[in-house]
């Protein structure tokens, strides 16, 4: 068995034991919210029978074991549960407002590229006064929440000027677009700040490292050496960033989603705590999860086959 493979079956191993801590965690947690009855009976009080019979019918007075058994292993088999709130099949209310999260994120990543790896870029190779400019920018972007950001975007963008729509999700390909284009600003400002330090930071490293000065005497073009020398080996470390922020993104589309009235998965679970409908928040939860651990893993991945070097310091890890 090579030391690949070996890195493979450990990255997978931990994200498996990973994901197991996690259901158990969520699981657990949801119990420190109290008896669900209340929410089950729809806010009125319920009559003793009542109680008996939502108790019966979710397994309420079974051991927590059992019942966290009985969650997963319909987890494995395509059944999340039914909403307490909304009476349906959690995947229903989850599925349609999961696109709209994804697209979201899409979006933001496209913008967190563009602008935060391009002024990252521009920081470390254009000189002093461009590196400060980008600097003062990003300690801006920084300091700025992501509700602050929506609500300037609303107020500028939306309301005086009326360029981009205020609220909603939109309807088709290019609606949605324009409906999404506010939210994905308001969210990637920070994230853009983020990328742009940490890809200067990693490029000035590169720049400065004895392979590049060797290059440099050696005559190689300095479009050559960025490209090969410089960004290849600067690779890994923003794919191994941007691997978390991506995951980071899912989690933080909430406040955006909440702000733009988009119905995502982010203001779902919102909604889901507010109102006690613990499958839902059970199932949001772990999809939050899984996509946090699943992207992180295909970044170190990523990260190896364009770095070998990087294998031992996974392994080390």
């Amino acid at each position: 068995m090579n030391a690949l493979t070996r890195t493979l079956l450990g990255r997978l191993g931990g994200l498996v034991l990973t994901l197991f801590l996690a259901s158990i965690v969520i699981f657990s947690a949801v119990l420190l919210t109290g008896d669900p009855i209340a929410a089950l009976a729809g806010g009125a009080k319920p009559t003793p029978e009542l109680v008996a019979q939502i108790r019966l019918e979710y397994h309420l007075d079974d051991p927590v074991w059992a019942r966290y058994w009985m969650w997963l292993s319909g987890v494995f088999q395509g059944d999340f549960g039914r909403s307490f709130v909304y009476k349906t099949d959690v995947v229903s209310l989850v599925a349609p407002r999961f696109g709209i999260t994804l697209q979201l994120v899409l979006l933001t990543v496209v913008l967190i590229l563009i602008f935060g790896v391009g002024s990252g870029i521009l920081a470390a190779t254009r000189g002093a006064r461009t590196d400060r400019t980008v600097a003062v920018l990003t300690s801006l972007g920084m300091a700025l929440p992501t509700f602050v950001v929506a609500i300037l975007l609303i107020w500028i963008f939306a309301k005086t000027l009326g360029w981009f729509p205020v609220y909603g999700a939109g309807e088709g390909f290019w609606d949605r677009l324009w409906h999404l284009v506010l939210p994905a600003i308001s969210l990637a400002v920070l994230f853009v700040a983020y990328i742009s330090r940490v890809t200067r930071s990693a490029l000035i490293g590169q720049l400065h490292s004895e392979h590049v000065d060797t290059a440099r005497v050696r005559g190689i073009p300095a479009r050559r050496i960025f490209g090969v020398h410089v960004f290849r080996n600067a690779s890994p470390q923003l794919l191994a960033i941007s691997g978390t922020t991506i995951a980071g993104l899912f989690a933080a589309s909430a406040i955006a989603e909440v702000a733009f009235g988009l119905g995502g998965i982010g203001s779902l679970l919102v909604q889901a705590a507010a109102r006690a409908d613990l499958p839902v928040v059970q199932i949001v939860s772990l999809l939050l999860v899984v996509i946090f651990v699943v992207l992180n893993a295909v970044a170190d991945l990523i990260s190896f086959a364009i770095d070998p070097t990087s294998l031992s310091e996974g392994m080390n890890a």
